[in-house]
């Protein structure tokens, strides 16, 4: 598997904090040749130890992810250039990166009271510890919403943690990249926020 197995983790606590932070996940599928990608929140079930979601019924990825279907999840944690700049001895550009790549079997969830089940787990975690909202399960918009929704739960059989952040660099230059990650990574989603929505969208 690449990266070189220096930047790979089988770390799955570490893994598994990845997909809880940035649960905004890139589903891949394929049928007859054909590669479907949906992005979408996707979160993972302590209990079965299963990713769940659900996606728009109209979206063509839909047929899919049928019962046994395989599927490979991406989520996508900081990233950024690093310059050589950064570091305290000389060295070349580069980028660092945090990525999980979960593969699982795919299993439909069709009855409507579980589908619904799903979206208040989801919500009730993207809420987080002090909810300013609940989803009731007896919200009238509820029943009007569950049959445009497809649901579904990934089994996972493969886990992938691809972890670029100049850990073969002496300690002194990996902290110096730790901090460069952070500091860059934060400014350039403020940069980019911000013109985005200064030119419109």
């Amino acid at each position: 598997m690449y990266p070189p197995p220096h930047h790979q983790s089988e770390d799955r606590e570490k893994m598994i904090s990845v997909i809880r932070a940035f649960p905004f996940g890139t589903l891949v599928t394929a049928a007859e040749g054909e590669p479907y990608i949906t992005h979408i929140p996707i979160i993972y079930d302590e209990k079965t130890g299963r990713l769940v979601a659900h996606i728009d019924a109209m979206n063509p990825q839909v047929h899919t992810l049928t019962e046994g279907a395989t599927a490979t999840v991406v989520f996508k944690g900081p990233d950024c250039y690093i310059s050589p700049s950064a570091y305290s001895t000389e060295q070349l550009p580069t980028w660092n990166y945090i990525i999980v790549h979960i593969t699982g079997i795919v299993h439909t969830i069709d009855d409507p009271d579980a589908v619904k089940q799903t979206m208040i787990d989801m919500t009730a975690f993207l809420e987080g510890e002090n909810p300013r909202y609940v989803l009731d399960k007896d919200n009238p918009k509820m029943d009007r919403l569950v049959n445009y929704i497809k649901a579904f739960e990934i089994e996972i059989t493969n886990w992938e943690g691809k972890f670029k952040l100049s850990q073969d660099k002496n300690p002194e230059d990996f902290e110096l990249a730790k901090g460069a990650l952070k500091n860059q990574a934060r400014k350039d989603w403020d940069s980019f926020i911000d013109a985005i929505y200064t030119n419109g969208l």
